[in-house]
């Protein structure tokens, strides 16, 4: 693998990281009560969570210059990585057998294909 492919998937999972904490701003607001519909969507957190994603996916688009299509699916598995931690440390969520089965193979997932791909 080359150091320019290197850098852009780097790139891709820096943008896959960002999409997860725009997730995490998103989910925070959806718990708490607001006045009306207008301050549940167009409050600050909300407006910098939807920037953050419009950010990540712009990475993702620069980054498909270089990487393979193929790669950017399996990098972009690394989320539910992402997603499954912050859930717990965040918003307390109980790990269950399902949970660290589904992650187990999405892990093994992205090694196969990182030796075999």
């Amino acid at each position: 693998m080359n150091d320019k492919i290197i850098l852009y998937s780097a790139l891709y999972l820096s943008g896959v990281f960002i999409s997860a904490i725009s997730q995490v701003l998103l989910k925070k607001e959806a718990l708490k009560e607001h006045d009306s519909i207008w301050k549940e969507y167009l409050n600050p957190k909300v407006i910098i969570a939807y920037a953050i994603f419009f950010a990540a996916t712009f990475i993702s688009i620069w980054s498909y210059k270089v990487i393979p299509l193929s790669m950017g699916g399996v990098l972009g598995t690394t989320s539910y990585i992402y997603v499954f931690i912050f859930g717990i440390k965040i918003f307390h969520e109980k790990m269950n057998k399902k949970k660290i089965i589904a992650l187990l193979l999405i892990i093994t997932g992205i090694i196969v294909y990182s030796l075999l791909g």
